[in-house]
């Protein structure tokens, strides 16, 4: 097969070069600055520095239009959600499956607007694409050596799902099918979130293990608690949203949530981690130095949640933090503090 994978973060570096093993494979990079070094070097010294890309991976610079990827059997985007609307647009009429990669609400300046999942983008400027989602838990790193992952991929199209399948599927790499994009697509975004609240109670935890007083520490059985209820708060906003309850409890959701919220790896959790350390919400992501999607969206996923009534108080403490309303310290607090009641709503 040919397929082209359109964005050259280490998402898009790390899935072209995993499907590059069996299929020939065309990475776009939108600075063309960044491709040429890539073609010279063949190493993405930004993103992936240790892992060489394999000659049957051609790399471009620039924005793919639809006429640059007609010939290809399948079409990954891997930009980041705040450059999905632009990549769409330019590839409607597109007749061969298409997915994307990224993981989060598009966030909007006008607050009168709602922030729209992928597929609620897709829907606006290219309705016509048969088009769905690959996500579930993975790192960049891992998948680029092969090591064992497992993701699903979503789609209302059943050609969609099986080319996709066809495509990535692997000793190393197992691909699941669902029929539920709007439960994937939410599980992607609010895990980052949560992974966030996570985060701050990591790091308030190693501060205490290197020696610091605090009146409240949390630890393992905390993180256990939140993650747990982080859970039951996603499923609830899915569920408002459209979603399969059993789409939460597979790799979209609790597979998804339980990575990032607890790797190393995670962006999201480091973000966490900086806040704890007293950062400012902008001077964690300028240390982190690439794109956070908890950051991004979680103002988004709170005010959808507010339009449809649902609570979501880890949500809500998270936004908080990262405006300034409270430090890290008052958000455990408030992550731990909640009133007793009912687990499941009896």
């Amino acid at each position: 097969m040919k397929i082209a994978v359109l964005g050259a973060g280490a998402w898009g570096t790390g899935m072209a070069l995993q499907l590059a093993q069996r299929h020939t494979v065309l990475l776009w990079s939108r600075e063309t600055d960044v491709a040429d070094a890539m073609r010279q070097t063949r190493y993405n010294q930004r993103y992936l520095p240790d892992v060489r890309l394999p000659d049957s991976i051609q790399v471009h610079g620039g924005t793919a239009q639809a006429a640059d990827v007609a010939d290809c059997d399948l079409v990954m985007v891997a930009c980041p959600v705040a450059g999905l609307r632009g990549q769409l647009a330019v590839l409607r009429g597109l007749l061969m499956p298409l997915v994307w990669l990224c993981k989060g609400f598009e966030e909007v300046q006008d607050s009168a607007a709602a922030g729209l999942l992928p597929h609620e983008v897709m829907a606006q400027v290219a309705p016509e694409l048969r088009a769905g989602v690959l996500s579930g838990p993975s790192f960049a790193q891992e998948v680029a050596r092969s090591q064992p992952t497992a993701l699903v991929v979503a789609s209302r199209h059943e050609d969609v799902r099986s080319t996709v399948v066809h495509a990535v599927h692997n000793e190393t790499l197992r691909v699941y099918s669902s029929s539920d994009c709007i439960g994937v697509e939410v599980g992607g975004a609010v895990k980052n979130v949560l992974a966030i609240a996570a985060g701050v109670l990591d790091g308030l935890a190693q501060q205490c293990a290197a020696g610091a007083t605090l009146a409240f520490v949390p630890g393992l059985n905390a993180r256990a608690a939140l993650l747990t209820r982080g859970l039951a708060e996603m499923t609830r906003f899915g569920l408002a949203l459209g979603a399969e309850a059993a789409t939460f409890m597979g790799l979209s959701g609790m597979g998804d949530l339980v990575l990032t919220a607890t790797g190393d790896l995670s962006r999201n959790r480091k973000v966490g981690l900086l806040l704890a350390q007293g950062l400012t919400a902008q001077q964690a992501v300028a240390t982190l130095g690439h794109v956070a999607e908890g950051v991004c969206c979680a103002r988004t996923v709170l005010a959808r949640a507010a339009a449809l009534q649902v609570d979501m108080p880890i949500t809500r403490c998270v936004v908080n933090l990262l405006d300034g309303k409270i430090n890290a310290k008052e958000a455990a607090r408030l992550l731990m503090g909640r009133e007793a009641k009912a687990e499941f709503g009896l």
